[in-house]
């Protein structure tokens, strides 16, 4: 414009403050904005720090793997070799099932009843949040919630359930932080196999079997939402216990399904008065105890760590178990009275190492005491097959002769059970007779130390001591190993390695362990186990056996008697050509019987075992059998008569027979 100037560029810069403010700039307005400076910055500090203490030690989100197994109780379902289910102990997990698998009213039940929107939000419905608050701020108590499902699975599996805001604040974010890593599908495949539905019961397969008794493919649209009921109360809605309570939640969850147009309004009527049927609580066989329980620690042998969760497939042949425990109390409770005998164990094993039946005890409701595992007593005369199988392989055979008199080893005098003595006689007439004279001094020609070394390569894992009378069996050892050691005879010198798990498993199906094929460990000579084959076959079934009434119909069967001293225990072991089986009889107190001995009471015990494990199957020869078969009493005595004079001869001439051979020394 015509005379003015323009102002110089630096004023151009000067804003002029309004007068609004000129307060401000006036000492005493210096000085409240500084305050109001102040409260602004220590309320931001604040706020930031509260913000920060929300999530003050909060966990990482676990990896997806380890969601699955995250917070799981110790439990374990045993099944057996047909997948049925024989006990649970801990919670019932059930097996892994997926969305894509389902009937689609199943999942959209729990959408229904639990998160409307699960489909729609991030992991954390503000919506519903929202709404929630409202709700509740009207209300003036916490009257609705708005966990999404993705925030009851963090809940659940990482964080605890503490009713704080910085809980909640947590919770949201890791939710968040899982809709990242998993798909909506996979989302709810994990909470649908982890949600708690009360009674111990972990996961739709776990209630969907217990209460229906059902797989959850199959679950009807009445079935699905009334489970879906349970999570909000899973304790107070038990269906066993408050039935109608959770058919008023169903009907709720029926008609939210039918807003959502999951199903039609007439499907929700006709759901909700179908009737529910549920089914009897599975009812597992206490008896079942000992071989479970020998099982479960096994399990702690064989896993260096033991999941959350597991299925075992044992061994055990279950109506075979029930049968043979059945049969064992009802002859106790029989015969045990008479005999001063208030307990029995039994061990079944087939000849590849397959554990059939185990049976601890008359009664495992009565006493959880293990008699095949924990227990250890003296075997007496059944430990004797080992010093006779030590003998033949330093040289000796079923026909030398010995002699059957009075014997002192040190301070040490055996007996004879019978308190008499017989003479000469073979080394397999020795054995058939369970004479006691012959077994110690045949111990002191092989020395106790290989006794010892042969029983341990057989399977005995009690420490053995080198004393004179291990020969008769005084020292401890346990049914499993002694049962075991004597399969190495059946099958012809191979070590029997009995096994009670064939696979284990997590409830998603992973195979963490699976019994794998193997050949047995050659521990003993093939020809002098027919030996002892051919030895053992006449404790049974020669006249002068001591084990008679072990014999089971259509089999040939080889075992041993043993008694311990004053009758504290009697044993029978022995074997066919499919089955390794052991019974012992006593008292948990070690008191004596009313003279039981092991070819009396446990042989009739073990015949009735036997004959319930054989049944059905067609017999079959046992290795080296036929020759103790054929071995006649007066075969016997004509061996005996002739070793005798050869022993005669060599006093004459020096050791030697008249054909020049050497002659075996009859030891006096």
């Amino acid at each position: 414009m015509a005379g003015k100037t323009a102002p110089p560029k630096s004023a151009r810069a000067i804003k002029v403050p309004s007068k609004r403010f000129a307060f401000l700039r006036s000492g005493p307005g210096k000085y409240l904005a500084l305050s109001l400076l102040f409260v602004l910055l220590v309320a931001a500090g604040w706020g930031l720090w509260k913000w920060r203490s929300l999530y003050a030690g909060m966990p990482s989100l676990p990896e997806v793997s380890e969601l699955w197994n995250s917070k799981r109780e110790p439990a374990i379902e045993f099944v057996d070799r047909n997948g049925n289910t024989l006990d649970v102990r801990g919670p019932r997990y059930g097996r892994a099932t997926d969305v894509s698998r389902l009937p689609p009213h199943v999942p959209q039940a729990f959408i229904a009843a639990e998160d409307k929107r699960f489909y729609e939000h991030d992991g954390a419905d503000d919506a519903a949040i929202a709404r929630a608050a409202w709700s509740n701020m009207r209300a003036g108590e916490t009257v609705s919630g708005a966990s999404t499902i993705t925030q009851q699975l963090i809940k659940n599996l990482v964080l605890d359930s503490r009713q704080t805001i910085s809980r909640k604040a947590q919770e949201m974010k890791l939710a968040r932080a899982l809709e990242k890593k998993m798909t909506k599908d996979q989302i709810l495949s994990l909470y649908l196999n982890r949600v708690y539905f009360g009674a111990g019961l972990y996961g739709i397969d776990a209630a969907a079997r217990y209460y229906f008794g059902k797989p959850p493919e199959e679950l009807t649209i009445s079935e699905a939402a009334i489970l879906a009921a349970l999570p909000k109360a899973p304790s107070k809605l038990n269906l066993r216990e408050n039935l109608e309570g959770a058919k008023s939640r169903q009907r709720y969850v029926l008609s939210e399904m039918a807003d959502l147009g999951f199903i039609t309004r007439e499907q929700a009527l006709e759901a909700g008065e179908a009737p529910i049927t549920i089914i009897d609580p599975p009812a597992y066989d206490p008896q079942f105890g000992y071989a479970l329980d020998t099982a479960a620690e096994r399990l702690k042998a064989m896993l260096p760590r033991i999941p959350g969760d597991l299925v075992v497939t044992v061994s055990i042949d279950p109506q075979m178990q029930q049968k043979i425990q059945t049969k064992l109390a009802e002859r106790m409770e029989k015969d045990g009275k008479a005999s001063k005998a208030s307990q029995v164990s039994a061990l079944v094993i087939d000849k590849d190492g397959r554990v059939v039946a185990l049976i601890g005890g008359v009664d495992y409701t009565a006493s959880e005491f293990n008699r095949v595992t924990q227990s250890r007593r003296q075997p007496g005369s059944a430990f004797k097959p080992f010093v006779y199988a030590t003998a033949l392989e330093n040289g000796f055979t079923p026909y030398d002769v010995f002699q059957d008199a009075p014997l002192s080893i040190g301070k040490w005098t055996p007996s004879n059970y019978t308190g008499n003595y017989l003479g000469p006689m073979t080394l397999s007439e020795g054995l058939a007779r369970s004479i006691n004279t012959i077994a110690a001094e045949l111990g002191q020609e092989v020395s106790e130390e290989n006794v010892i070394q042969l029983a341990q390569r057989f399977g005995i894992t009690t420490e053995l001591k080198p004393f004179p009378s291990i020969a008769l069996g005084s020292q401890e050892v346990s049914l499993w190993e002694i049962t075991r050691a004597f399969g190495t005879f059946q099958s012809g010198g191979e070590r029997l390695d009995p096994w009670l798990i064939d696979r284990i498993e997590n409830s998603r199906g992973d195979i963490l362990y699976e019994r794998p094929n193997y050949n047995r460990d050659r521990v003993y000579d093939y020809e002098y186990a027919k030996e002892m084959n051919a030895m053992l076959t006449r404790v049974v079934n020669s006249r002068i056996g001591t084990g008679g009434k072990a014999k089971i119909p259509g089999w040939t069967v080889a075992g041993k008697t043993g008694t311990s001293q004053d009758w504290r225990d009697a044993w029978f072991i022995g074997f066919t050509s499919a089955y390794v089986g052991g019974v012992w009889v006593g008292n948990d107190d070690d008191s004596a019987m009313n003279h039981v001995t092991g070819g009396g009471l446990p042989a009739d015990l073990w015949s009735d075992v036997m004959t319930i494990a054989h049944a059905g199957m067609k017999p079959e020869p046992l290795l080296g059998a036929e020759e103790g078969l054929e071995m006649s009493e007066d075969a016997e005595k004509r061996i005996t008569f002739y070793r005798g004079l050869a022993q005669a001869f060599k006093t004459a001439s020096g050791g030697r027979s008249p054909d020049g051979n050497k002659v075996r020394v009859i030891r006096q």
